[in-house]
């Protein structure tokens, strides 16, 4: 039996707003020391590159939800 004055799971590993605030500020100065070490089309390059990715991951998916929906129907 659980004792009363245990936190339920979600609050117990919730990440501190203070945290989320510093890990949001790291990002984005990432990003500008990107922007500085970078030719200027590499980052535009870069977001196309993981746009293309992403869409040949969901093709992927589509044709295997496809193959198993072909396999139920036999």
């Amino acid at each position: 039996m659980a004792e009363k004055n245990e936190e339920p799971r979600e609050k117990k590993y919730r990440i501190p707003e203070e945290t989320r605030e510093h890990l949001k500020a790291a990002r984005e100065e990432m990003r500008k020391s990107f922007e500085t070490l970078f030719p200027p089309g590499f980052i535009e390059h870069r977001r196309a590159a993981r746009k293309e990715l992403l869409k040949a991951a969901r093709s992927l998916i589509d044709h295997a939800l496809d193959r198993m929906e072909e396999g139920e129907k036999n």
